[in-house]
């Protein structure tokens, strides 16, 4: 399989706008760690969506990018709707030009 640079936002807040706890997302962490290898938090950011319903929901987001192969980044984008319990959660590839060295 081929690995990409994937980005996936993830909820920093539940659906009632409470932040979620330290505990849940290092669970999450851990998940996808053990899945893909590694995986690189970024700073929040502000995210504004329109549901299909007309919803607008506006959340803080927390962008973390993961090198992995698209069947693995599917099955994130499956684990990350059930642990926050999310109508939709969106990743992206960044880069299909990645080098990974190792220390030889």
């Amino acid at each position: 399989m081929i690995k990409t640079l994937w980005e996936i936002l993830v909820p920093k807040c539940d659906n009632f706008g409470k932040e979620y706890d330290l505990e849940h997302h290092h669970k999450w962490d851990e998940h996808v760690r053990n899945l893909a290898g590694g995986l690189t938090i970024l700073k929040s950011a502000k995210g504004q969506w329109i549901s299909p319903d007309g919803q607008l929901f506006s959340e803080p987001m927390i962008p973390v990018r993961i090198y992995c192969d698209e069947i693995s980044i599917d099955t994130i984008l499956d684990y990350t709707i059930l642990h926050y319990e999310q109508k939709a959660v969106m990743a992206y590839e960044v880069s299909r030009n990645v080098k990974l060295k190792h220390k030889q």
